[in-house]
């Protein structure tokens, strides 16, 4: 229908809506036909000024990247490339000319899939840089269909991760698993995707 959230205030006002379920309401300027408000919508719409700018400060903590001046990114530092997250193997600086500025050459690797890309920007620009994380698990079990099973540090199960693709470490991983090793997998995450990336033997008492 295209109102604005200004539209919702009626709402709030007239039938200060608690309720999760979908409700419509009919709107003054449009009695014709009602809209359907989801439970979000209405939630939205309740909501105080305090509670509007803590979901905007949490959106923004979520964020996948930040922001780094190209000129500052070094080897074996992390840049994103055709919307991927990559780590830096290679950069070099030159300049286009008299009046021209400094370029960047960059050459990385994407850290989940290991292929190989390439980038260019002017030293004084901005790129994306990725939020790389990585976290350990113990290794509880393996599933027939190459699922992970692994435990969290507050006691919860993990289980939507397969093994990796790396031949070398699903091999260390499987047979690790089949001697019965307590084992512990190092799980690298950036932009909403994860992978297992690293193995250790934590041995047993």
């Amino acid at each position: 229908v295209g109102e604005s959230w200004a539209n919702l205030n009626p709402i709030k006002e007239e039938f200060g809506f608690t309720s999760r379920r979908k409700v419509a309401v009919l709107l003054p300027q449009i009695p014709p036909n009602p809209r359907r408000y989801t439970e979000r919508e209405i939630r939205r719409a309740t909501m105080s000024d305090e509670e509007h700018q803590f979901e905007s400060k949490a959106d923004a903590g979520a964020s996948k990247t930040y922001p780094q001046q190209a000129g500052t990114i070094r080897k074996n530092g992390y840049i994103v490339i055709k919307n991927r997250p990559c780590k830096v193997v290679e950069v070099s600086t030159s300049k286009t000319g008299k009046h021209g500025h400094a370029k960047c050459h960059f050459v990385a690797i994407d850290i989940f899939n290991g292929k190989k890309l390439e980038d260019i920007v002017p030293s004084s620009h901005n790129c994306d840089v990725p939020h790389v994380n990585r976290t350990d698990y113990q290794l509880i079990d393996i599933s027939e269909d190459g699922f992970v099973s692994l435990l969290t540090e507050n006691g919860n199960t993990k289980d939507d991760l397969r093994l990796p693709t790396d031949e070398a470490l699903l091999a260390q991983i499987k047979d690790g698993f089949a001697e019965g090793k307590d084992l512990v997998v190092s799980v690298m995450s950036a932009m909403g995707e994860e992978q297992i990336n690293g193995l250790k033997d934590i041995g047993k008492n």
